[in-house]
């Protein structure tokens, strides 16, 4: 598997959160599956980890729909990109999606996802009960056959940490500590120790800054 991890970056000054990505492609294959978004809207952020059924250039132009779909909309609460994306993916393998939508105002996080897309929010604050949450998917394939849906809204704090990672990625960093330092190294590392040898894999990694009041 090739590795492609391009470098972590914040969105500029007034950024919420600071990110990082570590992906790879599944051997013999030129092209990933997997994609994620970045968008910024008037008072907040839409993050979303996307996973095109199966691998090669068929998942890849799922994916890229989907995103591109999520890029046009990102106002738009949760719910209704996931389904403008289902309807959107229709002449499409389809794909796993997952989301997260930040607001500035309330420091909270509005998320859901349909498919193995994975996300966990990790507490900074070492006393949080919990300390770790995991985000509420939702079976089926967007595009394909999409259930009804439910988002959750939970409140984020400064360094809180989000981790969306690909079904190319093993769930057993989960149980482990994660490691210390950047987004972008902390995602490198999970993705280098946890990648499957049969699939594209993407991890996500954000940490959330807010805003200076």
């Amino acid at each position: 598997m090739a590795p492609l991890t391009p470098p972590g970056a914040s969105l500029g000054p007034h950024s919420l959160i600071e990110w990082g990505i570590a992906q790879s492609v599944l051997a013999g294959q030129s092209v990933s599956g997997d994609r994620y978004l970045l968008r910024p809207y008037p008072g907040g952020l839409l993050v979303a980890v996307v996973d095109g059924l199966g691998h090669g250039e068929m998942a890849a132009a799922a994916a890229d729909i989907a995103v591109a779909t999520l890029e046009t909309h990102s106002r738009e609460p949760v719910i209704p990109l996931l389904e403008r994306c289902h309807v959107a993916l229709k002449r499409t393998r389809g794909a796993a999606i997952s989301l997260a939508s930040f607001s500035a105002m309330y420091d909270s996080m509005t998320w859901l996802g349909v498919g193995n897309v994975e996300g966990v929010l990790l507490r900074a604050d070492g006393k949080a009960i919990p300390a770790q949450e995991l985000i509420m998917l939702f079976p089926g394939v967007a595009g394909y056959q999409l259930p009804y849906l439910r988002a959750v809204v939970t409140p984020v704090k400064r360094g809180d940490v989000v981790i969306f990672f690909t079904d190319g990625v093993r769930r057993d960093f989960l149980s482990e500590p994660i490691p210390a330092g950047s987004p972008k190294r902390i995602a490198g590392r999970i993705c280098d120790k946890y990648k499957r040898s049969t699939d594209d894999a993407l991890v996500f990694v954000g940490r959330y800054l807010g805003i200076s009041r």
